[in-house]
C-alpha cells in the first residue's frame, strides 16, 4: 500500500486522504486493486507480483491511447515493486449497468445501445490497433496457437468434467479436441485477441465505454472476442439481441478489412464453444476444485447457452464424444443442482429509522441482519444536506471520503456474502439485511443502497430494495 501512496502523491502532488479497497475491476485472480484519493483527484492502484504480465498491461495500455482507443491512462508505475497507477473509471461496469436495467428477458434499450458501443468499438483493437502491436510483451504466450487452445481444453476436461462427474471416453474426446483444434487454426489469426472480452472488463463513464483487463491479449483469430462478449455466461444475453449485435459488429468489421460473413460464421460457432468451455473449465477450477461456491452460480448460465447451441448449430466438424459429453452435463442431476441454486435467492435490504422499531419480515422466516449505522459520521447533522438523502450525490460523496464507512461496509459485505453463499448451497430463498440510523433519511439509505449495488453482480441474486422512512416521508408529503 505504501508504494501506491508514493506514486499517487508524486504523481498528484497531493496526499493520499483516504483508500478504498476494491474487486474485480481488473478481474485476475491475486490481484489487488485499490482506490487511492484525495480531497479532490482519484486513481486506482494495482499490486500485482507477476511482472510479465504487468508489462503486457502497461504497454498494451500506452499502445492503445496512441491509437485513440478509450482505455485507462497510466499515470505512475513501479514495477520492482509490482505496482502501478492508472486512471479512475468509476465504479459502473456495463455487467453492472445490465443488471439494473433488465427483466427477465426484457434489456432497457440504453443498455443496448452500451453493447453497441462496445462490439463498434473492437475491431479498432483486432485491427488498428494490432497491426504494430508489439507481440514480444504477450503473457504467457504470444498467440492463440495449439498450445493455447490445449491448455484451455484440459481446462475443461479435468477441472470441469472430471469434477463434475460427467463420463466421457478419454480418447474418443481427445481425438475431438484434436479436430476442434485444426478447425478452429484454420481462421485468419493475424489479429489481437482481446482473450478476456466480457461485460465485467467493460466500465462505462458518462454513457461511453472503457476497457480493461487485456494483458492476456495475443495474436488470434477474429471471432473469438465477439464470442466473448455475446456468450458470457453472467451476462444472459436473449439470442435475438446476440444476433443483433453480431450483425453490428460484422457491420462495423467490413470498414477495416474485406468481409466475407459467411467465411466468419464458418468459424464462428466453433470459437463460441471453445470460449464457453474455458470458462467453465475457470468455474470448475475455481468452484469444484478451490471450493468457492460462488463461481459454479455462472454454471446453469453457461448450460443454457449450450443447450441453445445443441439445438440450433451445426459444426461443419464432426465432435461425437464432445457432444456427448455437452448431453451429460445437461442431464447431470449435480449441475442441474447448482441450476436451482442458481434460482433467485431474493435478498431484501431495508433501510429504516431507530425511532420507528425495526423492519417486519414478511418472509415468514423471521431471520437476517440488522446493522446499526449510528455510529457513522452524520451527514444529517449538516446544514447543506439536511434535506437530501442518502441516494443524492452530495451525501453519497461525503460519506464515501470517511474511512469508518469503508470498514463498516467491508465487515457488513464479508458477513452478508458468507450467508448468500450458505443459503444458496442450502436451497433457501430469502435473505433480509436491514440498515438503521437514528432518522432512516441518510447513512441507512447509502448503506443499502451500497450493499444493493454490490449484490446485482451476483448471480442467482435477486435485490429488493425498500427504505421505509423514505415511503413514510412521501406519504405525509402527499397529504400535507
Amino acid at each position: 500500500m505504501d508504494v501506491l501512496k508514493k506514486l499517487f502523491e508524486h504523481h498528484f502532488h497531493s496526499p493520499v486522504e483516504r483508500t478504498q479497497p476494491l474487486q474485480g475491476e481488473l478481474g485476475a485472480s491475486g490481484r489487488k486493486i485499490i482506490r487511492l484519493a484525495s480531497e479532490k483527484l482519484s486513481a486506482i492502484g494495482i499490486l500485482y507480483g507477476v511482472r510479465e504480465e504487468n508489462v503486457a498491461f502497461l504497454e498494451f495500455s500506452r499502445h492503445f491511447r496512441r491509437h485513440g482507443l478509450p482505455v485507462p491512462e497510466i499515470y505512475a508505475e513501479d514495477l520492482s515493486h509490482g505496482a502501478y497507477l492508472l486512471e479512475d473509471l468509476g465504479d459502473t461496469s456495463l455487467f453492472e449497468f445490465l443488471s439494473k436495467n433488465r427483466a427477465g428477458e426484457s434489456i432497457a434499450p440504453q443498455v443496448v445501445e452500451a453493447y453497441r458501443k462496445v462490439v463498434a468499438v473492437l475491431p479498432r483493437f483486432q485491427i488498428e490497433a494490432g497491426r504494430d502491436l508489439n507481440y514480444t510483451v504477450c503473457y504467457p504466450c504470444a498467440s492463440f496457437d495449439r498450445r493455447s487452445i490445449a491448455w484451455d481444453l484440459n481446462y475443461f476436461k479435468y477441472y470441469f468434467l472430471r469434477l463434475a462427474g460427467i463420463p466421457f471416453n478419454e480418447q474418443a474426446l481427445e481425438d475431438d479436441f484434436g479436430r476442434l483444434t485444426e478447425f478452429l487454426l484454420s481462421a485468419p489469426g493475424d489479429y489481437f485477441l482481446y482473450r478476456d472480452f466480457q461485460s465485467r472488463n467493460v466500465m462505462l463513464r458518462d454513457g461511453q465505454p472503457f476497457f480493461l483487463d487485456y494483458q492476456g491479449g495475443r495474436k488470434g483469430a477474429l471471432q473469438y472476442d465477439i464470442a466473448s462478449l455475446l456468450y458470457d455466461a453472467k451476462a444472459d444475453l436473449p439470442p435475438e439481441l446476440r444476433q443483433q449485435l453480431l450483425d453490428h459488429y460484422l457491420d462495423g468489421l467490413a470498414g477495416f478489412i474485406k468481409l466475407e460473413r459467411e467465411a466468419f460464421m464458418r468459424h464462428y460457432y466453433a470459437y463460441v464453444y471453445v470460449r464457453i468451455l474455458q470458462a467453465l473449465g475457470a468455474y470448475g477450477f475455481r468452484g469444484f476444485y478451490e471450493r468457492k461456491a460462488h463461481f459454479l452460480q455462472s454454471v446453469p448460465y453457461a448450460l443454457k447457452n449450450l443447450r441453445w447451441l445443441l439445438h440450433h448449430v451445426r459444426l461443419p466438424v464432426p465432435l461425437p464424444a464432445l457432444m456427448d459429453a455437452f448431453k451429460g452435463m445437461l442431464a447431470s442431476e449435480k449441475l442441474q443442482g447448482l441450476a436451482s441454486e442458481a434460482d433467485n435467492l431474493v435478498v431484501r435490504i431495508f433501510s429504516f429509522s431507530f425511532h420507528r422499531g425495526l423492519p417486519t419480515d414478511e418472509s415468514g422466516h423471521g431471520g437476517g441482519f440488522i446493522f446499526d449505522g449510528r455510529s457513522l459520521p452524520n451527514p444529517g447533522r449538516e446544514e447543506r444536506f439536511k434535506t437530501l438523502t442518502g441516494k443524492d450525490a452530495p451525501v453519497i460523496d461525503y460519506l464515501n471520503q470517511q474511512e469508518s464507512v469503508h470498514q463498516f461496509l467491508a465487515s457488513v459485505l464479508s458477513l452478508v456474502d458468507a450467508s448468500i453463499g450458505n443459503y444458496q448451497q442450502r436451497g433457501f430463498k430469502n435473505l433480509m439485511v436491514s440498515f438503521g440510523c437514528t432518522g432512516g433519511q441518510h447513512r441507512s439509505v447509502y448503506l443499502a443502497e451500497q450493499l444493493a449495488k454490490r449484490l446485482r453482480a451476483r448471480n442467482g441474486v435477486e435485490v429488493a430494495v425498500r427504505h421505509l422512512e423514505l415511503e413514510n416521508l412521501g406519504k405525509r408529503r402527499a397529504l400535507q
